[in-house]
């Protein structure tokens, strides 16, 4: 099979180390070809999750020494081919969740990790279910593994993750009870919750367990903190706590590593006391580096799935704001202002 031998042009922002993010770089640098295996996709939406935010300020796990090209995913059009690389597949859309180095105008990744846009997804809905659509998928189906009838907790049911919850519940016959900002109430309750509660109400877990006295079948939350402990407590019997994010230590100083070690110690210790519930933190990245074949079918099988419902409008992608990729400094304030409905999409220049 052909090659393509030439550079492209592209431009990337950079993250150049704890900044706010006015403090980002916009470079432009000749792309190398793509190698063997590998595809150079234009980038046609990338996005703002939580990760992007926490790497800005150095404290997400694992992440690479700055400065780097910050971009969890993205959907891009594959634009040239590497050796060994089907070159049928150009001119085609594709996703894949790259970590890091997502937002550029175009970009090289492994062609194992594509997964093919259908063709009725526009790329900036493909892309706002893309990581925030399988970790959802992955919670509750293969964690917290809720069943019709039940009932759930999301906090956060406005975010990324949070709206596509709520509507994953709704279409799979699980009330929801949702939080967040009273602005976004009647919004959330559009998506499928039953009961939405203010996450600033200092009541809040006595009003959670007033709408669910019996307890919950699960709770997802993205908070950790001190409020873990009131989720946890939700639970009935045979109830799931599936923690995936500490928001509620994002902004303390020191390292990133400390309050996520803390959690790890006491889902550890909850989910071993004999009362019947379960307590885990959801890693996206799970079996990656080691069972690398079966994490990309996973994440190919679950992702097909979220962008089949996306293609039947049982799911409805959430994009707060679109904005353009060198005014991504703009993105990262949107996004971290907690004011915004679902997720901040970064689109090439018009």
């Amino acid at each position: 099979m052909n090659a393509t031998t030439s550079t492209t042009r592209a431009t990337e922002i950079v993250l150049p180390g704890v900044v706010d993010p006015d403090g980002l770089h916009v470079r432009v640098r000749e792309l190398p070809a793509p190698g063997a295996g590998q595809v150079l996709l234009r980038m046609e939406a990338t996005g703002v999750s939580f990760a992007e935010q926490q790497m800005r300020l150095g404290k997400y796990y694992d992440q690479p020494p700055f400065p780097f090209v910050p971009g969890y995913d993205l959907v891009g059009t594959a634009v040239a081919v590497g050796t060994g690389v089907d070159p049928l597949l150009e001119g085609r859309r594709f996703a894949a969740v790259t970590k890091v180095g997502a937002w550029a105008s175009h970009l090289v990744v492994e062609a194992a990790d594509l997964v093919a846009v259908p063709d009725g997804v526009d790329s900036d809905a493909a892309e706002t279910v893309l990581v925030n659509g399988v970790t959802a998928w992955q919670m509750m189906y293969r964690t917290a593994k809720v069943e019709r009838g039940g009932t759930i907790v999301v906090l956060g049911a406005n975010g990324g993750v949070g709206s596509t919850l709520v509507q994953l519940a709704k279409h799979a016959g699980i009330r929801v009870i949702g939080t967040a900002s009273a602005r976004h109430h009647d919004a959330v309750r559009a998506l499928g919750a039953i009961d939405v509660v203010d996450y600033r109400d200092p009541d809040l877990y006595a009003r959670l367990r007033e709408l669910a006295p019996e307890g919950v079948d699960a709770v997802f939350d993205h908070v950790g903190g001190a409020g873990l402990r009131e989720s946890w407590k939700l639970l009935r019997r045979g109830g799931a706590l599936v923690n995936y994010g500490t928001a509620a230590t994002k902004d303390e100083p020191g390292s990133g590593m400390l309050p996520v070690l803390k959690l790890f110690g006491r889902l550890m210790v909850w989910n071993a006391l004999p009362n019947g519930r379960r307590a885990g933190f959801y890693n996206f990245w799970a079996g990656k580096r080691f069972r690398t074949a079966t994490f990309r079918a996973r994440l190919s099988e679950d992702l097909t799935q979220v962008l089949r419902l996306v293609g039947t409008g049982a799911l409805r992608p959430q994009i707060a704001a679109r904005v353009p990729l060198t005014e991504a400094a703009a993105a990262l304030r949107l996004a971290e202002s907690r004011t915004v409905l679902g997720k901040v999409v970064i689109v090439p220049q018009a």
